[in-house]
């Protein structure tokens, strides 16, 4: 492992590492034993004084042991933060008859929200002051802001603990008054967050969450002017395996309750106008068939995977939706382009395509004289990320998109969809010198060790990229759940390529990114792939000049913190250090545990460990298991006490771990936020505080 200028755990005899007590906790299964010293940190209610004793510890000393960077963390703080527009606000957008935007200024931590009479800001009206509401919580999240039918009546969801457990309050737009309150009586707690309206502007769904496994579990109607406690249970579903949400057709005619489980899903339709009746499903439910559908006039319109792995577009007339033998296509199956989702309008339909993991949009015109006609929308960078905007209008002729890149800032566009013109309403401000033709970006394929190519995407500063192997490289990857991290626009990122570093992100096999495929190459038994791209892409790289073999780190987090965990149990020789975010690292053992949030949910994509072939693969990753009595390199571990996604436990654990077998004298610091969950510290200013850190941490490990 390359030296650096950063002192190691040991060096310093003033400061120690905290070492955790052990208590043997044996777990066996399929005649496997496993002895879990470090299960003792498990508290639910995280309150345990052992528990929090030792997290506080793992604080100090990473606090300790970082001193030396903290000028350079307050200096990349400002610097990250001097780049970002103090006053801002994105662009009005049309919902029925009002203008709705946000705007943030000066030091606020997050946006107000306003309506106008117009696009230009007349009888501008204050709906909503979130930094009023969040001033005296250590942590705010506003979920979800929902208008009434009538434009009358507004409702709020707010957690304040970081579980993304919601409240969900009401307000009457029209009380003007200061004296008069305009918040109703009515408030719904432990819920989801989100809310559909009824067309009645009386009656609202919400879906209540389950304490224990913080899974959506119970669909509830309520209505205005009723406790909760007289809410009437809609629907149940008993198969935890599911996430469960709502929606409302896009012509406002129906409302669904969407079931999505990480391979199949289900929904149940109710007519928005008699919101007292049953929901019943839109067609009968059929394992491993994922779909997502919506309704426009007569026609209800799904993207489904039915016989199709990249899935295909279906028209059904309402009379023939329950029965998929008499849908019509509309947009054929293709084996080398993934139909990623639709946004559907009276005269147009804008589909979302990728295709050898570009995405694109196509436009098709299904009224009037030109119906039939289609073509792309189109973008210039050599890869980039696009997504249709808020188009809140069905009845639109033009659509709104948002375009960036590598090294284009984010930017705003509305296309004429009759035309294809494209208007530029807004492009993200960078303050400072920055100018985009000092960067460059590209797009490689790399040749992994089973002969398949993998996409990667590079931006580096063009004055300080030779391509001979002299420059640090910072690799990001995530690779689970289907989930694609396309190549988007991070001022915070510049900071890095200003001091010579190169960014990467590794499209490694669990995305999307190459289709269906691509996804399921990358999962359950097959789950090694992502390791060993994520490995491949980084020798590839430094073989071919990309970075310098002794300034290689790597970045990831959540699923990306297990991607991590694993790389550096598998080839702890290539990094000199490693960040690790909310990490996924005790993988057989939470899976093991139903109790835990969110655990039955994952079965699709990590396998059920209770069956023995899906243990044994478990088993052969998980990065906790499989911590050994090796070199690894410099790591920097952050997690949130009250993440409901990851719990706080298993990064704990792992480090515990990790300080009892390492050999090395490398730092490894572990940094709890005592407030935050699973997406960290809340507001635009509070989180450049983590990129900060990391930052710092990489840049001083730096070979002088």
């Amino acid at each position: 492992m390359p030296t650096s200028s950063v002192t190691s755990d040991t060096s310093n005899k003033n400061i120690t590492a905290p070492i955790a007590k052990k208590i043997p906790h044996k777990m066996e299964i399929h005649n496997h034993h496993r002895v879990d010293n470090y299960y003792w940190m498990r508290d639910d209610q995280r309150s345990d004084e052992a528990v929090l004793a030792h997290l506080n510890d793992e604080n100090n000393y990473a606090d300790a042991m970082l001193a030396e960077q903290k000028s350079l963390q307050e200096s990349l703080f400002e610097e990250l933060k001097a780049r970002i527009v103090k006053d801002d606000n994105t662009v009005p957008e049309k919902d029925g008859k009002y203008w709705y935007h946000s705007e943030i200024n000066g030091e606020q931590e997050y946006s107000n929200y306003y309506r106008s009479t117009s696009f230009t800001g007349e009888n501008k009206t204050l709906l909503l002051d979130v930094n009023d509401r969040a001033k005296d919580h250590d942590f705010y999240d506003l979920g979800d802001l929902s208008i009434s039918p009538n434009d009358q009546l507004m409702t709020i969801s707010e957690d304040i603990d970081s579980r993304r457990i919601y409240t969900i309050y009401f307000k009457n737009l029209n009380k003007s008054s200061d004296s008069d309150d305009p918040y109703l009586p009515d408030t719904l707690i432990e819920t989801e967050g989100q809310i559909v309206w009824a067309n009645d502007n009386k009656t609202v769904f919400y879906v209540k969450k389950d304490l224990e496994t913080l899974l959506g579990t119970q669909v509830y109607r309520h209505k205005l002017g009723s406790p909760q406690s007289d809410d009437v249970l809609v629907y149940e579903e008993d198969d935890h395996s599911f996430y469960m949400s709502l929606d409302k057709s896009r012509d406002d005619s129906q409302i669904y309750i969407c079931l999505h489980a990480t391979e199949s899903t289900h929904y149940l339709a109710l007519s928005a106008d008699e919101p007292d009746g049953e929901f019943e499903e839109l067609f009968p439910y059929q394992e491993q068939h994922e779909y997502h559908a919506d309704k426009m006039g007569e026609h209800f319109y799904i993207v489904t995977n039915f016989q199709a792995k990249n899935f295909k577009l279906m028209k059904a007339a309402i009379s023939q939706v329950h029965d998929i033998n008499n849908w019509q296509e509309v947009i054929p199956h293709r084996k080398d382009v993934l139909l990623e989702g639709i946004e559907l309008f009276q005269n147009f339909t804008v589909v979302t395509e990728r295709e050898h993991g570009q995405i694109r949009f196509i436009v098709h015109t299904t009224q009037g004289e030109n119906a039939g006609h289609q073509y792309p929308l189109s973008f210039d960078d050599p890869c980039y990320f696009a997504c249709l905007g808020d188009n809140p209008e069905p009845k639109s002729s033009t659509a709104r998109l948002y375009y960036s890149s590598l090294t284009t800032p984010g930017s705003l566009f509305e296309f004429d969809l009759a035309t294809g013109e494209r208007k530029l309403l807004k492009q993200q401000k960078v303050l400072g010198d920055f100018t985009k033709e000092d960067y460059q970006s590209e797009r490689l394929f790399i040749t992994a060790r089973d002969g398949t190519e993998v996409p990667v995407s590079i931006v580096y500063r063009s004055d300080t990229f030779q391509k001979d192997g002299s420059n640090p490289l910072l690799q990001y990857g995530y690779g689970a759940y289907g989930i694609t991290i396309d190549p988007d626009f991070s001022s915070q990122t510049l900071s890095l390529l200003d001091r010579g570093f190169v960014y990467v992100i590794a499209h490694v096999r669990g995305s999307e990114m190459l289709g269906r495929e691509w996804y399921e190459t990358g999962k359950m038994a097959h789950k090694q792939n992502t390791f060993n791209d994520f490995i491949d892409v980084t020798k590839a790289l430094v073989e071919q000049g990309y970075g310098a073999k002794d300034k290689i780190f790597a970045s990831g987090g959540s699923a990306g913190g297990l991607l991590m965990g694993a790389v550096i149990n598998q080839a702890p020789e290539l990094y000199l250090g490693i960040g690790a975010h909310v990490p996924f690292l005790d993988v057989l053992t939470t899976m093991l545990d139903e109790s835990i949030p969110l655990t039955t949910n994952e079965y699709d994509e990590w396998g059920n460990p209770n069956e023995a072939q899906a243990y044994q693969s478990i088993l052969a990753y998980s990065p906790i298991d499989n911590i050994s009595a090796q070199h690894y390199p410099h790591i920097l571990v952050t997690t949130g006490l009250h993440d409901s996604q990851v719990q706080y436990f298993e990064p704990m654990k792992w480090v515990a771990k990790m300080r009892e077998f390492k050999t090395d004298d490398n730092l490894l610091l572990f940094k709890t936020d005592m407030e935050a969950g699973h997406g960290g510290a809340s507001g635009r200013f509070k989180s450049l505080k983590e990129k900060a850190l990391e930052m710092s941490f990489f840049i001083s490990l730096l070979p002088k």
